[in-house]
């Protein structure tokens, strides 16, 4: 990739002053090999195959970084489905593999791991309903382990079993970490059409499709494309997307320049780029910022809805002009916690529950770091997983909800995590119940548009 003495200045000046980084460089690698009816020895395989890998990942990223004067802020890692390696084991928990996947992580430097996962949109095998039963205490006793659970598709349609269950999971994992505000919710994610090359934690993992060992980055940006807009306070919304369009581009080149390069010194296959807007707590670094800088007073006002797809759409159109390699989620993040702004707006009342799940429906992912009062029921949990998966299914998207019952807490109250996971206003949950409804279980059908064979 040739790259233009303007090309470097401007990413240079984006790096310095609009918070532009390469949010994560996550190596995906394959553990189907590591099987086996011993727990012991499969915890071994694990380890030593992660470790193996990735024992110049996190070196490599920081050389690399400084060469190129892009920060490279997250080296993560993602492996098969859990469930899936797991199947063979004679155990009937999966927490010491949880914990071992946890040690490899501490060990090769990485922040987090993803792929103590499930694919059950569909029914459950042995290996999947012990990955479940594990998740809660898994996810509480482990620093860096991060789990996700696929719960409905569009070819399958919901779960509604595996919906309810992940309900008590979630109730279940913020009551074991109470003293940190449910933070293991935090690093769990229910999942509608999960793709199996994302870089985002905490849903990542390494697919089934995938090779034995691949790059993907997840790139971010939402602080360029924020001055951008910024810059154009008197253009018609076809010449923000256009701009958008373009940024993206700039973004995406870069995302592929360093994947690449990565990829190449590790000696490894090149996956994906990301182009995900991938927002944090620091001041500009917002995608309900860049909503605000189109016109809205607050993200969440009348016509958040239809500036959040533009966004998306131009900054999709924009980074498949600049690589042939865009994959994973790919569009705009709103987590509540992680977004100044986002978070800003939730305590003001502009942004609710049900407002947010409207904006899913054009954004890459869904009800994310979504903070609700302790005592909300799982059953309501479960309704709200189930309206998420619904929006995933019928308009064939990804979908998903990390949402974190806090213990002690009620509406109103405030929650804080630090770092990246921010922190976030209790949010109110209708009082109306879905109890009947949740209960019923059995799989909601797809949708008819699936018949396209």
């Amino acid at each position: 990739m040739r790259f233009s003495k303007e090309e470097i200045l401007e990413t240079i000046r984006m790096v310095a002053l609009e918070n532009l980084d390469i949010r994560t460089v996550t190596m995906g690698i394959a553990l189907h090999h590591c099987a086996d009816s011993d727990e012991s020895r499969l915890c071994t395989k694990v380890y030593d195959q992660i470790t193996g890998r990735a024992a110049n990942l996190v070196q490599t990223a920081d050389q690399l970084a400084a060469e190129l004067g892009i920060p490279i802020t997250n080296k993560r890692i993602s492996v098969t489905p859990i469930g899936t390696v797991a199947a063979p084991c004679n155990s009937d928990s999966y927490v010491p593999i949880g914990e071992a996947l946890d040690r490899a992580a501490a060990n090769v430097g990485v922040d987090f791991i993803g792929g103590f996962s499930a694919l059950v949109y569909k029914g459950f095998t042995r290996g999947d309903r012990i990955v479940i039963d594990s998740l809660a205490e898994a996810l509480s006793t482990t620093k860096h382990l991060c789990g996700s659970v696929a719960v409905a598709d569009t070819r399958a349609g919901i779960n509604m079993d595996a919906v309810y269950r992940m309900a008590q999971v979630i109730k279940d994992a913020a009551e074991r970490t109470a003293a940190q505000g449910g933070v293991a919710c935090a690093k769990l994610v229910v999942f509608a059409n999960a793709v199996e090359d994302s870089p985002f934690m905490a849903g990542a993992f390494h697919g089934y499709g995938e090779g034995e060992c691949v790059i993907n980055v997840g790139i971010s940006g939402p602080g360029v494309i924020q001055s951008v807009v910024e810059k154009m306070p008197d253009a018609d919304l076809g010449g923000v997307a256009e701009a958008i369009k373009r940024t993206a581009f700039k973004i995406t080149r870069m995302g592929e320049l360093v994947g690449r390069e990565m990829a190449r010194r590790l000696g490894v296959a090149f996956g994906i780029v990301d182009l995900s807007l991938a927002p944090t707590a620091a001041s500009g670094d917002s995608v309900s910022g860049i909503l605000e800088a189109m016109g809205l007073e607050l993200a969440g006002a009348p016509g958040s809805t239809a500036a959040l797809a533009m966004l998306n759409d131009a900054v999709k159109k924009g980074g498949a002009m600049a690589s042939s390699y865009v994959g994973g989620l790919s569009g705009a993040f709103i987590p509540v916690s992680e977004d100044d702004r986002t978070m800003f707006a939730a305590a003001r009342g502009a942004l609710s529950i049900e407002k947010l799940e409207a904006m899913t429906s054009v954004c890459s992912v869904g009800l994310d770091m979504i903070a609700v009062p302790g005592d909300t029921s799982v059953e309501t949990l479960a309704a709200i997983i189930a309206d998420e998966m619904a929006i995933g299914v019928i308009n064939d998207k990804t979908t998903a909800v990390r949402i974190i019952p806090v213990p002690g807490k009620g509406v109103g109250d405030w929650v804080e995590y630090g770092g990246l996971l921010g922190k976030a206003p209790v949010m109110a949950v209708s009082r109306f119940s879905a109890d009947r409804f949740v209960k019923r279980g059995g799989r909601i059908p797809p949708p008819v548009t699936t018949l396209g064979n």
